[in-house]
């Protein structure tokens, strides 16, 4: 038995794989850019001593590296999926 979603099912579903893919985009730059933002000022402030601004710029990094993840990982989640339900 071969069961698949019909993705052409919906009217409009070009438009918004479209937003989709620009929002998926759009996370992943910003994700990045506020990895390294905050790389560099944990650095600079562990380096000279200000302890709280560290603390607050590692907290940031790891947000951003967690929102990376999850946005690459969640395309690559969803379409194990449904490879995983057309073989049950």
């Amino acid at each position: 038995m071969n069961v698949f979603p019909d993705f052409e099912g919906l009217e409009g579903i070009g438009e918004l794989r479209e937003v989709i893919g620009a929002l998926l985009m759009f996370v992943l730059i910003v994700a990045v850019l506020m990895l390294i933002v905050c790389a560099i000022v944990w650095a600079l402030a562990s380096s000279n001593g200000h302890h709280g601004a560290a603390t607050k710029a590692r907290i940031g990094a790891w947000a951003a590296l967690g929102a990376a993840v999850l946005a690459g990982g969640g395309v690559a989640w969803l379409n194990w999926l449904i490879d995983l339900g057309s073989t049950l």
